[in-house]
């Protein structure tokens, strides 16, 4: 039988459609797709700490790491790097496995879109990319891919380190989230999310998994 997840609410987002989170020890930062600011918030409240509007396109991940903050800049189908301090871009790379996300095939003039869900691990960034269904993992320095491996289901968005160093990844479509090996993508445990509910952003903190949700715009736990 199938886990099911209890969802816990636990505030609001400031901005109308957050899409990325990043879990930090001084707050819960997040993108919106919408206004394309990034926010820090504080765990318990949901006041905003700190804001910034950054020059990302319709945007739907965010992580820390090397010293910066990285966005997956969906629309334009590129991944900035921005400075923690001001939420300036610094450098913008051109997404992998860019692409029209499948259900959308078959429409006239389907849009190519950019990367989703993003984790940094040991030097290295993790990017989850809806089009190819892949998860990337680069080299920053080089922008160059050393691995990438197929991610659970058809709409893959937001990514999250469990304590164990597996990877949590969540498909929209299914309102699932899987838990993958980082090396091949090999599915370890899958836990779906009942609806109204939708996974978009995704971060873990103290091995629970936090989410927002870009329709509602809540923002809270997953508890199974």
């Amino acid at each position: 039988m199938a886990k099911v997840a209890s969802v816990d609410v636990r505030f609001k987002s400031p901005g109308p459609q957050p899409n990325g989170l990043q879990a930090a020890e001084d707050g819960l930062w997040y993108i919106d797709q919408r206004d394309n600011k990034v926010y820090e918030l504080d765990w318990e409240t949901g006041a905003t700490l700190f804001e910034a509007q950054t020059t990302t396109d319709r945007s739907s991940g965010i992580t820390i790491g090397g010293g910066y903050m990285w966005i997956a800049s969906t629309y334009d189908a590129t991944i900035h790097k921005l400075a923690l301090n001001s939420g300036d871009s610094v450098a913008v790379y051109d997404t992998p496995g860019k692409g029209v996300v499948a259900f959308r095939d078959a429409t006239v003039d389907p849009r190519v879109t950019g990367a989703h869900g993003l984790e940094w691990r040991n030097g290295m960034l993790y990017v989850a990319v809806p089009p190819s269904q892949m998860v990337y993992v680069v080299e920053p320095e080089a922008w160059k891919v050393v691995n990438s491996f197929r991610a659970p289901g058809l709409r893959v968005h937001g990514i999250a380190w469990s304590d164990d160093d597996n990877l949590w990844t969540a498909d929209t479509a299914a309102g699932t989230v899987s838990l993958v090996d980082p090396r091949d993508g090999r599915v370890l445990d899958v836990v779906r999310v009942d609806a109204p509910t939708e996974v978009h952003g995704m971060t873990i903190k103290d091995n629970v998994l936090w989410f927002c949700d870009a329709t509602t715009c809540d923002v809270g736990t997953l508890k199974f």
